[in-house]
């Protein structure tokens, strides 16, 4: 089978010895951690350091800074997370759905830059975030239902129970496919479209692309996102 650098045409870490054969959505995936983790003590210590004053903390800056730039994300990330899970459990979900929306969408990004490929279009990644997803909620339901639980699976009328246990059963059990598979091949083949046009009309016509492509690494990640708080919500409901 093709190795992902040649599926893909040129990458950058080819050239990198010891990175020329390594699996590309390991390392980039790592690198965004990176990159993630750096931008976000960047934003913390300008935080630390405006806080010192509270006057001053107070008053919004005059220009965007990587402080306010995350406040503006996280607040829009958690009015979002608080439309759907309500305020109750905004506080509980946010730092999860928040950390998936940022590293997802990180990976989409990557896809625009010539030579890097985004992690998110290797199945391994997409179906470890969903799997994770999956175990997650699922622990969340038995938290907040106990064995109760699994009356999500037994339906509402009793001699059905059997029926509605296995058909509740493997609608779960796609709830991850699906997902993984959503987000994995709507990204390459944003990936892709933009690589061949780019090739026949490397002028102007790209840009148009690259538009496209970050609309679609947004619109996936809110999908992926708006998807986990959905089966957060049937899990953790009380009302059945």
């Amino acid at each position: 089978m093709a190795s992902n650098h040649s599926e893909h045409g040129f990458n950058w870490l080819s050239l990198v010895p010891g990175l020329d054969h390594a699996p590309n959505h390991v390392v980039m995936a790592a690198g965004i951690v990176v990159v993630l983790t750096v931008l976000t003590s960047i934003a913390s210590m300008q935080l630390n350091r405006r806080m010192k004053n509270i006057d001053e903390a107070l008053v919004p800056e005059s220009k965007l800074t990587f402080r306010n730039f995350f406040e503006i994300v996280a607040e829009k990330l958690y009015g979002l997370v608080e439309q759907v899970l309500g305020k109750h459990d905004a506080p509980i979900y946010f730092p999860l759905i928040g950390t998936l929306f940022v590293f997802i969408f990180s990976c989409n990004l990557f896809g625009l830059i010539p030579g890097f490929l985004p992690p998110t279009d290797n199945l391994n990644t997409t179906i470890a975030l969903s799997s994770f997803v999956f175990l997650y909620y699922n622990y969340r339901g038995l938290r907040a239902n106990g064995l109760g639980y699994l009356k999500h699976f037994m339906g509402p009328v009793w001699w059905l129970a059997p029926l509605m246990f296995a058909i509740e059963v493997i609608s779960h059990l796609i709830r991850p496919i699906s997902l993984a598979f959503r987000l994995r091949w709507n990204i390459t083949g944003d990936h892709i479209v933009m690589g061949v046009f780019s090739d026949l009309v490397p002028l102007l016509v790209p840009v148009i692309f690259l538009g496209m492509g970050l609309f679609v690494s947004l619109i996936q990640a809110f999908v992926f996102c708006m998807m986990t708080m959905v089966y957060i919500s049937l899990a953790t409901a009380h009302d059945h």
